[in-house]
């Protein structure tokens, strides 16, 4: 799972969910911390694109950390939203991700509640994707 969502998520994502994510292009870095990256969306999503910043990736542990920078259209109130994701193992053999998000308001502004409840949503319909996905084809990113 960790290889799907993260190692090779800028090819695996578009071709598991091409109805959600049309696109992921290296802008700046070679994958590691540092690198910005710009998602680019299918035709009538919220977002045009998004484009993170790699934080920090740690394969043994199988942790990764990012950040969104910018977004199209812009966020109005947010100057970034920080992810820490974790995927340990369950014990039915299977895999359990853990997900913290962290809002970063620009100046006094307010985080919109319904706004987070949603990306968080959003986050875990694409996980079941990619979880489906390998069910399906359990042999595909081995």
């Amino acid at each position: 799972m960790f290889k799907v969502f993260v190692l090779e998520a800028d090819t695996a994502i578009p071709s598991i969910v091409p109805q959600a994510v049309k696109s992921v292009e290296i802008i700046e870095g070679n994958g590691g911390p540092g690198t910005i990256k710009k998602t680019t969306f299918a035709e009538g999503k919220e977002y045009k694109y998004i484009k993170t910043k790699v934080e920090a990736v740690d394969k043994d542990n199988f942790k990764n950390s990012y950040s969104i920078i910018e977004a199209e259209p812009k966020l109005d109130v947010i100057e970034k939203i920080s992810y820490e994701i974790e995927i340990v193992a369950s014990p039915d053999g299977g895999s359990i991700i853990k997900s913290t998000s962290k809002y970063f308001p620009k100046g006094n502004s307010q985080i919109n509640e319904e706004q987070v409840k949603t990306g968080a949503e959003k986050a875990l319909g694409l996980f079941k994707a990619v979880e489906a996905y390998l069910l399906a084809n359990p042999d595909a990113y081995n």
